[in-house]
Formats: structure tokens, C-alpha cells, sequence
């Protein structure tokens, strides 16, 4: 047996890589392979990745090269790595930035060194509607008034983004700094991650700079790293966030840690509509429809891009993006545009539209590597497979495959095995959510733990005080819907218990976890577990679920409750 044979990849001709669990290199391989391929999925012992175009383009615009790629490929891979993957690796990493977007006088301009890819690209129909006839000579052609963003998109969807080197208005100039010590006198520095993270977008100021996508994992301080950017552009700076409650947790974040005062932030939502250097808004306001329009595109609060002189707008969530902020977002090309998540993952496929209107990956961080550091708590993972009893299996035996998932997620028998948990960790003077979907279904659990419940319909104020209760230790334990998923500062939360999930959703998983994952001051670990209906759409999505801890490097411990007592 050769050392090769103790590789754990394989690499296949149509971009996939297999990738071997049970391998002393697995880790290390993982690591190597995911800054530029997806996972697809994760059974117990084989995971397949898949190199696409999208993630070699990430990868490059964080600096890798064609050359890295595939040596980390040949480095662990069993098999000599196909001839067509190193040939796809190079010509498509070569892709990103053959065109360019560059300021010409008062214009802006489509360049590139390849006189012949350039014909070919003003020829496409997709991209010729965004240039005008003017054309400087046989390598650069003038762009439409207003059009930088739409057509970045254009390119991107014909296989050759653009590198946009046109730079960005600054803004209204806003003195700020980020304090030495917060206003509660706790000592104030950025940790290294995220110094990394500020300078990556910021890129010293620089055209090639001021556009991208952070990815961090939830508890880590995407807060933080927006403050940092803020700190380095000192502008005006329009922040958007998932909801009321988060742009609060973003108002608190700022008194608390940096030089602004109660009346330079300002809140435009549902109950305020403040307009201050730094404001903060939500998606839900901005997407605000009045029901007797006629105007498909009538967004009435669309005018807050527009309100003040921005030099900054930072996307909270920015996997949330809704379909009309990315429209708007294409004419906001001439603003710095910093994207906050911890996952690129969205629902609706539109990875490559953050990717053309946001910008690329400017920084990523391992999850797993900042749980090594103590910067987030350790995880420990567990799905717990439960059978129906027979009146529900025949139930849905007999069901539309629409109601099959949620006949499974509502399994009954979730309710005991859920209070075993909580009954086991309370003991432990544990803090425990219980999360879940269906409302039916929580205010059973709620009234069966004789928990408070959180929901969509808990008004504002009642959330602040269930917060605030959670965080002083009044309360342990809180069962809550999916309004949870978003940026619910709840630190000492240590145990989760996901009794019912949004279909396969990676990005929720995420969330969910992220909420468990501050570091804890006795350095303990935190408890994620699933409960799922056994051979059913609730087992199938929650493995798809799981994709995304897998890529995070986290394993799932899996255990059969036959009868769920």
C-alpha cells in the first residue's frame, strides 16, 4: 500500500470530490478543500463536495490562485487528479477579472487586455443593453448611466464577473472611533479574526476594496467587524437588519462600543422612522408594499437609500436579502457595501446575485478553528430519531407528499423525549431553547414545560423583557418560533433543543446553532439536538439541514428513541 492510498480524496471528472470520514487526514483535507468547493452532502461515511464556478470565484477574489487549488487537490488526493478538473480550475479562476469596471473621466468603462474575449462580451445581448456606442477603442467600451451593477450581474451570468475598480463615493464624513473600554467598563480590542476581516473588505481604502461578504459564525461579533469598518470609513452609514429586534441589539452594540450618542442613530422601522448619520432599518420595512398598489415595484420606503449622502451600507443576515433590496442594491453601485452572515447558503438559489450586487467572499473563518481558540463554545451535536406510533404512520401513509413533512415534524411523540432533555439539563442549571416551526406545536411544548413561548406575535416590548429575564437567569428556559433564527443576543443559552425545522434548511441550522455558541465562562460546552420522525421527509430534511454543520466540521451523534418515552 502507497502513501496515496491513504489519501482521503477522490477527485471525479465532473468537479465532485469524495471525500473519506473515517481517515486520519479527513480533517485536513476538509479544511483544504472548502474555501473552493460546496458540500452537496454528508452521510455517515463519505461526504461529496462539488467545485463550481461561483465557489472558484469566491475563492479567487480572497486570493486564491488556480495553482493552490490544485495542489491542495493533489496533495490529498488517492487517485491522480482528472486532466478536464485542472483544465476547468484554471480557466475559470482566469475568468475573474479578464474584464474590468474602471472610472474614465466622469464614466464608467468595461476594459479588458483580451481584445477578442472583449468583442465577444459586447456582442452578448444579456451585456450589450447595459453599454452605450461609444466605444474608446477595441478593449474599453462606456458603460450605461447607472447600469455598473446591472451589468455585473450580466457578466457574472455568462461566466466572466468583472473586477470593479471604480472605487466609491465616501459619504458624508461622520467622526466615530470604536472605545478602549465599553461604557460598562469591560477592556474593548478587536480580536484577530476580525481585524482580519475589517482590513480584508477595507483593503487599505483601495478600489479593490469596499464591496464583499463576511462570514463568520453567529456569536463571533459580525457586529463588531461592521463597527471596525465603520471605525476605518468614518461616513455616513445606512445599516439593514432582519427585524426590530435585532436593529435594538444593533443600537445597544453601538452605545455600548463605540463613540455615538443616543441621538446620532437613528431607527426607521414599523414604530420609528428616524432618519440620523447612522441609521438603522429593517428588511421588512424597506420591502413594505402598500396593499392597494397597482405598482408592482411601488416601494414607498425605497427613499431611505437616497435620504442621506451614505458612504457605508452594511446587509445584517445578507443571506436574507429579499428579491426588491437586490434591485435597488444594483443602482447602489457607487456605495461601499459590506455584507454580514454565516452562511452564503441562501433558499432561493440567488448566491450569485450577493456575489455580482454585494460583492465576493472577502473573508471566511472556520468555525471549528474559533472554537479551538475559545472564541465560540464547543458544540456537541445529537439527532435523536423517534418512530410514529401507528395511528400517525398510517396518517402519513395515507397523506399528499405537501403534508407529509409536516404530519412527521408534529410527531407527538417529540414531546416527551423533548422534556426528558430539558428536565436532564435544568438539573444542570443549564439555559435551554426549545425551537421549532409549527405554532400548534410550540404552545403544546409551552404549556407542557410551563415555559414562556416567544413568537412572531409577541410584541416587541414583551420580547425585550423575555430577553432581558433569559439573560439575568429569572428565566431558564424559553420555547420559541423561528423569530428566534435572527439575531437574539442571548449568550448564556447553552442547550437547544430544534423540535421542528423549515424544511432542509442549511441557513436555519445555522442560525439556530449560532445561538448557543457564545463563549461560556466556565468554558462549557454547548448541546445542539435534533429531534426527528425516523424514515420520513423529517429525517430527509433534516439530514440536509445538517450540510451545513458538516462543512463546519461538526459531527452529529445519531441515536434511535424506538419508542420515543
Amino acid at each position: 500500500m502507497t502513501a496515496l492510498d491513504y489519501n482521503p480524496l477522490i477527485v471525479q471528472s465532473d468537479k465532485t470530490i469524495l471525500l473519506e470520514v473515517d481517515n486520519s487526514r479527513y480533517e485536513d483535507a476538509r479544511d483544504a478543500i472548502i474555501g473552493f468547493a460546496e458540500l452537496i452532502k454528508s452521510p455517515e461515511h463519505i461526504h461529496t463536495y462539488k467545485i463550481t464556478n461561483l465557489s472558484l470565484w469566491n475563492a479567487a477574489a480572497t486570493g486564491m490562485d488556480a495553482l493552490q487549488i490544485i495542489s491542495a487537490l493533489e496533495s490529498f488526493s488517492r487517485y491522480e487528479v482528472p486532466e478536464n478538473v485542472i483544465t476547468d480550475i484554471e480557466d475559470y479562476i482566469s475568468r475573474y477579472g479578464r474584464l474590468k469596471l474602471e472610472k474614465l473621466n466622469d464614466a464608467v468603462v468595461l476594459r479588458s487586455d483580451d481584445e477578442i474575449l472583449m468583442q465577444e462580451v459586447i456582442r452578448n445581448k444579456k451585456v450589450q443593453r447595459y453599454l452605450t456606442e461609444e466605444q474608446i477603442d477595441a478593449r474599453t467600451v462606456v458603460v450605461q448611466l447607472g447600469a455598473r451593477g446591472y451589468i455585473k450581474k450580466a457578466l457574472t451570468d455568462i461566466g466572466f464577473p468583472a473586477e470593479d475598480l471604480v472605487g466609491y463615493v465616501d459619504g458624508e464624513f461622520f467622526p466615530f472611533h470604536l472605545r478602549d473600554t465599553t461604557r460598562g467598563g469591560l477592556p474593548l480590542s478587536l480580536r484577530k479574526y476580525q481585524s482580519e476581516a475589517v482590513d480584508s473588505f477595507y483593503a487599505g481604502g483601495s478600489a479593490v476594496g469596499g464591496s464583499g461578504v463576511v462570514v463568520l459564525p453567529c456569536g463571533a461579533g459580525k457586529t463588531v467587524v461592521g463597527m471596525g469598518v465603520m471605525e476605518k470609513l468614518e461616513t455616513n452609514t445606512l445599516i439593514i437588519t432582519t427585524s426590530t429586534v435585532a436593529s435594538r441589539q444593533w443600537r445597544a452594540e453601538l452605545l455600548d462600543k463605540t463613540s455615538l450618542e443616543e441621538d446620532e442613530i437613528g431607527e426607521y422601522g414599523a414604530e420609528r422612522k428616524e432618519i440620523k448619520p447612522i441609521t438603522i432599518a429593517t428588511y421588512q420595512i424597506l420591502t413594505y408594499r402598500p396593499r392597494k398598489s397597482e405598482e408592482e415595484d411601488n416601494f414607498p420606503h425605497f427613499y431611505l437609500f437616497n435620504e442621506r449622502n451614505w458612504g457605508l451600507i452594511i446587509y445584517d443576515e445578507v443571506h436574507l436579502l429579499p428579491a426588491p433590496v437586490f434591485r435597488v442594491t444594483a443602482e447602489l453601485q457607487a456605495k461601499r457595501r459590506l455584507g454580514l452572515t454565516a452562511t452564503l447558503v441562501r433558499e432561493d438559489g440567488r448566491e450569485r446575485d450577493v456575489f455580482s450586487l454585494i460583492g465576493p467572499k472577502k473573508y471566511d473563518a472556520l468555525w471549528k478553528e474559533l472554537e479551538q481558540q475559545g472564541w465560540i463554545a464547543e458544540a456537541v451535536c445529537t439527532e435523536i430519531r423517534l418512530r410514529m406510533d401507528d395511528e400517525h404512520r398510517l396518517q402519513y401513509a395515507l397523506a399528499s407528499d405537501r403534508s407529509k413533512y409536516r404530519i412527521a415534524a408534529e410527531n407527538p411523540r417529540k414531546y416527551a423525549m423533548a422534556r426528558q432533555i430539558v428536565e436532564y439539563h435544568r438539573k444542570r442549571d443549564d439555559r435551554i431553547l426549545v425551537i421549532g416551526t409549527y405554532l400548534e406545536q410550540l404552545k403544546h411544548m409551552a404549556e407542557m414545560l410551563n415555559a414562556k413561548l416567544l413568537t412572531g406575535k409577541t410584541p416587541n416590548k414583551e420580547r425585550m423583557k423575555l430577553y432581558d429575564d433569559f439573560r439575568s437567569g429569572d428565566v431558564d428556559l424559553m420555547v420559541v418560533s423561528k423569530v428566534a433564527n435572527f439575531a437574539v443576543d442571548l449568550p448564556d443559552a447553552n442547550v437547544a433543543v430544534q423540535i421542528s425545522g423549515t424544511f432542509g434548511s442549511r441557513q436555519e441550522e445555522a442560525q439556530r446553532l449560532g445561538r448557543i455558541l457564545r463563549p461560556k465562562n466556565d468554558g462549557s460546552a454547548a448541546f445542539f439536538y435534533t429531534l426527528v420522525s425516523k424514515d420520513t421527509k423529517d429525517q430527509d430534511f433534516g439530514a440536509k439541514r445538517q450540510l451545513f454543520l458538516t462543512e463546519q466540521g461538526y459531527k452529529y451523534v445519531i441515536k434511535d428513541a424506538f419508542g420515543g418515552e
